[in-house]
């Protein structure tokens, strides 16, 4: 086992017991759902379906992000026991988690000027993050020390790849990223805005795609012109969804399809309640290895 710690936050978006598998420690985000406040605890406190059919049926959300007292207490438990910690902190495009993880940091290497606390903007969201926690895991089981494998992550994270659609807009609209007009319009026509993560780590819509079929397609060709050695990608590929496995289960289907030397199948986690929150039901999220991001 490695003599330091690998960390994330619960918005990597994977399973819990993906995250005991790999031996990935996370810190847990806070949601509110009609006023009552939980952790975002990979769906243990309320479960993803009955999270997003409350959001269907008019239910009010709100999101809290780890604040740096909380990343104190959280760290400090791993420096006591005279562990080093390379913790990746969700983009700060969408979150400033990592402005509070970056707090905790300084006031923790004057209590313990021994360790190493290193914090990394990962650039990257829900199981997209998780996509490269796992590959960081691997890197750590092989033998990297922490110093390598932080130069690793800041020379690599750019090579991950988010591709996202909804083929809901109320929430677009709800959280004020489409307009009520162009909202009611977009409905009217069937319209599912394709969108990816910025190389500055921030959501960008980049395509408006009539009919959930056709941006299923549409998601699957970004893969393809952007993954690593194109259609003989041979590295990992995760989906997260939001209440709408069907249309994430015809993008697995198609991804392996169109790629033969994928290692091992899709792997379809739900998106979590902090980023849920935000994108609500109906999201379908497409994350693999490819080209360093460009805007």
């Amino acid at each position: 086992m490695a003599e330091y710690i690998l960390s994330c936050c619960s918005t990597a978006d994977l399973s819990r017991e993906h995250f005991e598998e790999r031996d990935i420690r996370y810190i847990c985000f806070h949601y509110e759902l009609d006023g009552k406040q939980y952790p975002d605890d990979l769906g243990q406190s309320v479960p993803f379906d009955q999270f997003y059919k409350a959001m269907r049926n008019g239910a009010e959300t709100r999101t809290s992000q780890i604040n740096a007292e909380e990343y104190i207490e959280y760290f400090e438990s791993f420096l006591k026991e005279g562990k080093d910690i390379l913790h990746l902190s969700l983009s700060s495009g969408i979150s400033g988690s990592y402005d509070s993880a970056c707090m905790a940091q300084r006031k923790l290497s004057a209590r313990y000027p021994e360790r190493k606390l290193y914090i990394i903007d990962s650039l990257a969201a829900s199981s997209g993050y998780g996509l490269l926690m796992d590959k960081l895991a691997d890197l750590r089981d092989g033998g990297m020390n922490i110093d390598a494998l932080k130069d690793w992550t800041e020379e690599n994270k750019l090579n991950l790849h988010h591709w996202f659609f909804s083929t809901d807009l109320t929430f677009f609209v709800k959280g004020g990223r489409v307009s009520k007009a162009s909202g009611f319009v977009g409905t009217l026509l069937n319209i599912c805005p394709l969108l990816n993560v910025s190389n500055e780590g921030k959501l960008i819509p980049r395509f408006k795609i009539r009919g959930k079929n056709k941006v299923i397609r549409e998601i699957v060709s970004k893969m393809e012109a952007f993954a690593e050695d194109r259609l003989d990608y041979s590295g990992k590929c995760y989906i997260s969804q939001s209440a709408t496995m069907d249309a994430a289960t015809e993008v697995a289907r198609l991804v392996e399809e169109k790629f033969p030397k994928l290692r091992g199948k899709v792997l379809i986690n739900s998106i979590g309640t902090t980023i849920g929150s935000h994108t609500g039901p109906g999201t379908v999220a497409l994350f693999f290895w490819g080209d360093k991001r460009e805007n």
